[in-house]
């Protein structure tokens, strides 16, 4: 049986830059992160970069985003990808899982996420985690 590991990341190494840049792709069509950008968001006290290492390789990640607000704490997972072989695994599961966690013990008083309705799997396995979908609109200003 694979041994599956979730951990948060506190420093990034060439390896580590490497698998996030060979994740990435999975993704999204964007350009690839500067090894400095990856630390930053590493570094940064209202993230937490989550790994998961399927019998030691690194086979999927995501980012928690803390946010501090009027109305209280609140967090929000970005940039959720398992690697295409490692999917089946328990993999999202496992690093969703992991980030509620560590939210609730942060103080969030709720996590959102979004997902693109074309990631099917995704969205089935936010619903069966128990996310509610939402009747609201998102809106993005290209800057």
């Amino acid at each position: 049986m694979a041994e599956l590991e979730v951990a948060a990341v506190h420093a990034v190494d060439d390896a580590l830059y490497d698998d996030i840049c060979r994740l990435l792709p999975q993704l999204s069509t964007g350009e690839l992160p500067a090894s400095r950008s990856v630390t930053d968001v590493v570094d940064s006290p209202s993230n937490t970069v989550l790994i998961a290492r399927l019998d030691g390789q690194v086979v999927g990640m995501l980012t928690l985003v803390h946010v501090t607000l009027l109305t209280g704490m609140a967090a929000h997972i970005e940039d959720v990808v398992v690697d295409e072989q490692a999917r089946g695994n328990g993999v999202g599961r496992a690093l969703v899982q992991r980030a509620l966690e560590i939210a609730e013990r942060g103080g969030a008083r709720h996590v959102d996420l979004t997902s693109r309705p074309s990631r099917e799997a995704a969205n089935r396995l936010y619903a069966s985690i128990g996310f509610e979908l939402r009747a609201t609109n998102a809106y993005r200003y290209p800057v």
